[in-house]
């Protein structure tokens, strides 16, 4: 039996559900011919008939993937994953591309394990063509960055996947490779935060033979080197924005082919200087070097598109027409016997073009905007007999002033964006602290908005007792306000935390800190919008893994998800409290037990408000993927983002996951001693025990220091039941005393002659760190040495 090809399925279907368009590979899969299905309604071919309800589905999206029931001619039900695109025309008119891909052919096998795991846990999204340029394979960074499963790419170009004119010239690149051998990079802006270069290698196999095509690329948000480089740089290295990109392109769109043949938008990677006698952006004798923005041609041989594509450099000599009007800031039309232009085509390879396309008359003009020299547009005429008149170069001139007002708008945002994203970056947690409680991984994900970054954050705080605290707040509004107050707040946190206070009081003292920060902001600019983070929502939890208590506490924020081992999943039913800001209003704490394994679930509200399904489906979406099993909790994020994420976020989304440990009694030992001095000799001896019974012979010296210490200062200070505690966990050991006075010891300096004083300071020599926690009743004095450094 002859084996079946891959081959594509697609259809086009109007606003009012009427098919439109309909390939050779619709009739392949479902038997109809064009003549037969056009024109009539898209549900006739669904199995179940419910076109209302399709409607619903794709209600409010841009894009949509799933398997659908479809009636073959013969009258088979196929279940057909298909992936569907919303396209809007210049004109304002939408309509829907559906595609889907057929084939017969077997999975690829996979590799070893070792290859496999560096393929799919990859930080940089990677996916693998095959020689008809079909996706065979995509990492888990490539589903996150474009929101789509593997399974609803495989079997599909990239301009079906991804559609756009910069993946068409992705997939031109990768004919390229294919036939050459040879690397190649292209600009492809795939996704909202996929616009930076694209790598394209060949896969070969033992003989050398071409197999596949590898596509990798860089993402904005998880780069480390990114977070690292200083804004400017990274905005002089990244022209080509993907609002940069639009611009540019609709200019081209606005000229060709009502004003031109052929028209291309060059930019300098950095604004220059004005046009003048003073300004060095054309003169001297090196060329000018920009970057292609834009290109767009009436044929396909046309004007400049047979030189640099998109993304690409562009070098004019100088004395060329370009070279000369960003030097003198003004606009310049030829004919193409003028000297000047025989002359550039003669000495510059670049310009080849002209006598290629038989380009009659050209127009070029600077782009200028504000003070700024940003690049040059070029205008030509091949195809029409009349050359450009003075009526043309004023027309030329209003769109491309108009556009560079424009390109100037974009690149400040992006500056500005770039800018507000660095500092946010600085501010949130590069790696999350190592500690014996829990098992945790957080993502961040920034909005995809042009009012820029917002204010989430969350954070994991070691605490003493073997505990840690977990954070998630969400700051109101966008920009770099919000980014500053989040970092105050986050601090803020940081340092309540570090005292231990309660959950509740902890949220008090923030909401006193946001007034401050409000009547501070308000005085100084008192029209200023979200002064000082009211409004803020912030979720603090504390987890003891001896008792596994787990004590939270929220400002207006969303409730966090526990999965216990048994596979339950719920909200936990901590008092919503009002957001921070407010004033005078309590907060209240919940404690309860979380069984060891239990996976807890801290996310802010941009997780829940796609707008592509309501609350309740995102609930039960979220619920659903932190149910299912999953090697990792990286994988559990991914997996919750993919799930709930359709679209790159309108929103701010901070996801912290953590998984429970618990510290069992063979780690934890606890004694009562009576409020008498000669307990102290006992308090040693049981410290002495432990230790040989956990093998810790080293630290028996130092840890009975310590106990000798705190116990007799709680003898003598405090007030009964007095209780000693030792904690081993990891490379750590930890040696507490409660006792039920609520006054806090004080480290002093003794003099010569003096008989105490010196308790503390020897605790503080001897241990790594040392503090006091309050509980409601009393406090506990606590100790953390390193069996590492012991």
């Amino acid at each position: 039996m002859e084996r079946q090809s891959t081959y594509t399925a697609t259809a086009t279907i109007d606003e009012q559900g009427i098919l439109t368009g309909w390939s050779e590979g619709a009739r392949r899969l479902l038997g109809h011919e064009a003549a037969a299905v056009v024109g009539r309604p898209a549900a006739a071919l669904l199995a179940t008939g419910d076109g209302p309800a399709v409607r619903r589905t794709l209600a409010g999206r841009d894009r949509w993937h799933g398997t659908v029931p479809l009636r073959h001619q013969d009258g088979r039900r196929l279940d057909q994953g298909l992936l569907a695109h919303r396209r809007t025309s210049r004109a304002g008119e939408s309509d829907w591309l559906v595609v889907t891909a057929v084939a017969d052919r077997p999975q690829p096998p996979r590799g070893e394990p070792l290859e496999e795991w560096t393929f799919i846990q990859s930080p940089f999204p990677l996916a693998i063509f095959d020689t008809e340029l079909r996706l065979m394979r995509a990492n888990r960074r490539l589903e996150r960055a474009l929101s789509l499963p593997e399974a609803a790419m495989r079997g599909l170009r990239l301009t079906h996947i991804a559609p756009g004119p910069t993946r068409d010239e992705a997939e031109r690149t990768m004919r390229q490779v294919l036939e050459t051998g040879e690397p190649r990079e292209v600009l492809a802006v795939l996704g909202p935060d996929l616009d930076r270069p694209t790598v394209l290698t060949p896969l070969k196999d033992g003989t050398g033979a071409v197999r596949a095509v590898c596509l990798a690329t860089h993402r904005h948000a998880p780069d480390p080197a990114a977070r690292q480089r200083a804004p400017d740089e990274t905005a002089a290295h990244d022209p080509l924005a993907p609002g940069l990109e639009r611009t540019a392109r609709e200019l081209a769109d606005a000229t060709v082919p009502r004003l031109a043949d052929f028209m291309a938008v060059d930019l300098f990677d950095s604004p220059r200087g004005s046009g003048g006698p003073e300004d060095t952006s054309g003169t001297g004798t090196r060329p000018v070097v920009l970057r292609r923005a834009a290109v767009r041609a009436e044929s396909d041989n046309g004007g400049p598109r047979a030189g640099p594509g998109v993304g690409g450099t562009v070098a004019y000599e100088p004395g060329s027409p370009p070279a000369e009007s960003l030097t003198t800031g003004r606009s310049v039309l030829h004919d193409a016997s003028d000297p000047v232009i025989s002359g550039w085509a003669a000495v510059d390879p670049g310009a080849a073009w002209l006598s290629a396309s038989d380009t009659h008359s050209l127009i070029v003009v600077p782009l200028l905007a504000e003070g700024s020299t940003l690049g040059v547009a070029l205008f030509g005429r091949d195809r029409r007999t009349e050359p450009f008149g003075p009526e043309d170069l004023r027309l030329a001139e209003e769109l491309t002033a108009r556009a560079a007002t424009g390109l100037h708008n974009e690149r400040r945002y992006s500056r500005t964006h770039i800018t507000t994203m660095a500092v946010q970056r600085t501010l949130l947690p590069h790696t999350l602290p190592g500690q014996a409680a829990l098992d945790i991984a957080g993502h961040y994900l920034p909005a995809a908005t042009r009012a820029g970054v917002g204010g989430d954050w969350f954070d994991v705080i070691p605490l003493s007792g073997a505990r840690v605290a977990l954070v998630v707040g969400d700051v109101v509004g966008h920009g770099m306000r919000a980014s500053a107050t989040m970092g105050r707040l986050r601090t803020a946190v940081r340092t309540l935390a570090d005292v231990d206070l309660p959950a509740d009081e902890l949220l008090t003292h923030l909401d006193d800190l946001v007034l401050r920060l409000a009547a501070d902001e308000g005085s100084a600019a008192p029209a200023a919008e979200t002064a000082g983070g009211i409004g803020t929502t912030c979720l603090y939890a504390v987890y003891d893994p001896v008792s596994r208590h787990c004590t939270l506490a929220r400002a207006g924020h969303p409730p966090p998800a526990v999965v216990t081992p048994d596979g339950a999943v719920r909200f936990l039913d901590v008092p919503a409290g009002p957001p921070l800001g407010l004033g005078g209003l309590p907060f209240e704490a919940l404690e309860t037990e979380l069984p060891e394994g239990s996976l807890l679930a801290l996310y802010t509200d941009g997780l829940l408000e796609a707008r592509d399904h309501d609350i309740d489906e995102a609930l039960d979406k979220m619920f659903d993927a932190l149910v299912r099993p999953a090697p990792t909790l990286d994988a559990v994020c991914d997996r919750v983002l993919t799930e709930l994420l359709s679209h790159h976020p309108d929103d701010d989304v901070a996801l912290l996951v953590a998984r429970t440990r618990a510290l069992h009694t063979d780690r934890v030992a606890s004694w009562e001693l009576t409020s008498d001095p000669t307990v102290v000799a006992q308090a040693r001896r049981y410290a002495s025990d432990q230790l040989s019974a956990w093998r810790l012979e080293e630290a028996v010296f130092t840890t009975e220091l310590m106990v000798s210490e705190l116990v007799t200062n709680a003898i003598r200070y405090g007030r009964p039941p007095i209780r000693l505690r030792l904690i081993h966990h990891d490379s750590t050991l930890i040696c507490e005393v409660y006792d039920a006075s609520g006054s806090t010891p004080h480290m002093r300096r003794a003099r010569i002659y003096d008989e105490g004083g010196r308790g503390l300071l020897l605790v503080a020599q001897l241990s790594e760190r040392w503090g006091t926690r309050h509980d409601r009743v009393g406090k506990t004095v606590w100790a953390e040495q390193s069996l590492a450094s012991g």
